[in-house]
């Protein structure tokens, strides 16, 4: 993993949010990347529940002031910066006033889905692309974590499809446990279809549950890893069919496990 670059990119980084599997994985892979001499970035959207202060974010100027057109709306995108106290990490937030500033994640205090976070996936991705870019940061792995970040595959291969800055970088999907049952906005696939995304790749966004948004991943990922204890069954058959190298969560608890992953399947 010398000099090789990782790109992360989570709905949930620990220490900025509570210990959840994937805030902490989201942290402990780019830690062993760093580790074994890689690079990495993390991205993660900046959630209004972020203590800023305390955590010492700061808005990136030259890295802000863009406009990304989400279904034919500007909305202004604001990149904040942090590091992670003795890690070597920098930690780049996706913010917007109208998509993080609430104080809920992706539900809200009844454990409702929010109405908006089909836009909110959205911007995300677009904004992460969008800064990398800017940073001239040609990551060799792009690893994703969760259900949130499922359409940067897509967008990457086809809306982003003609920057070389991506030409060369695999991408890794992270499946944790199924965390809600319902589904998020019907109008999600004629959004996406609005940036040109050919409909025959997001056919399932028709009604996009827990396990079309994942699948939409798999299929556009090198690898897979397994990084629950129990995922959902029908998940387990989208990752048998798909044919993708695997790492097991028995394997992925090993020492090291994610960097050979890396070394062995992957680059």
């Amino acid at each position: 993993m010398v000099n090789k670059k990782v790109l992360v990119i989570s709905s949930e980084v620990t220490p900025y949010l509570p210990q959840t599997e994937k805030a902490v994985n989201s942290f402990k892979i780019p830690k062993k990347i760093n580790e074994a001499g890689g690079q990495t970035r993390i991205f993660m959207p900046r959630y209004g529940m972020i203590n800023e202060r305390r955590h010492q974010l700061h808005e990136v100027i030259r890295l802000s002031g863009m406009n990304l057109v989400i279904n034919d709306v500007d909305m202004p995108l604001v990149i904040k910066v942090a590091s992670i106290p003795k890690e070597r990490m920098q930690v780049y937030f996706i913010d917007n006033e109208d998509y993080f500033k609430r104080k809920g994640l992706l539900k809200d205090s009844k454990g409702n889905l929010f109405k908006d976070n089909d836009e909110r996936m959205i911007f995300f991705t677009k904004g992460v692309i969008e800064t990398v870019k800017k940073l001239n940061w040609s990551p060799d792995i792009i690893h994703l974590h969760g259900w949130f970040t499922c359409l940067f595959p897509v967008y990457m291969k086809t809306y982003f499809a003609d920057e070389p800055i991506f030409n060369s970088s695999k991408i890794v999907t992270s499946v944790y446990s199924k965390d809600f049952d319902n589904y998020l906005s019907k109008k999600l696939k004629s959004k996406v279809e609005f940036d040109g995304i050919p409909s025959d790749l997001i056919d399932s966004l028709n009604l996009p549950t827990y396990e079309t948004l994942i699948n939409i991943a798999i299929k556009s990922s090198d690898g897979v890893v397994i990084s629950s204890e129990k995922i959902d069954e029908k998940i387990n058959d989208l990752i048998k069919k798909s044919e993708k190298p695997t790492l097991r969560f028995d394997d992925f608890e090993k020492e090291n496990a994610i960097v050979n992953f890396y070394n062995s399947h992957i680059i």
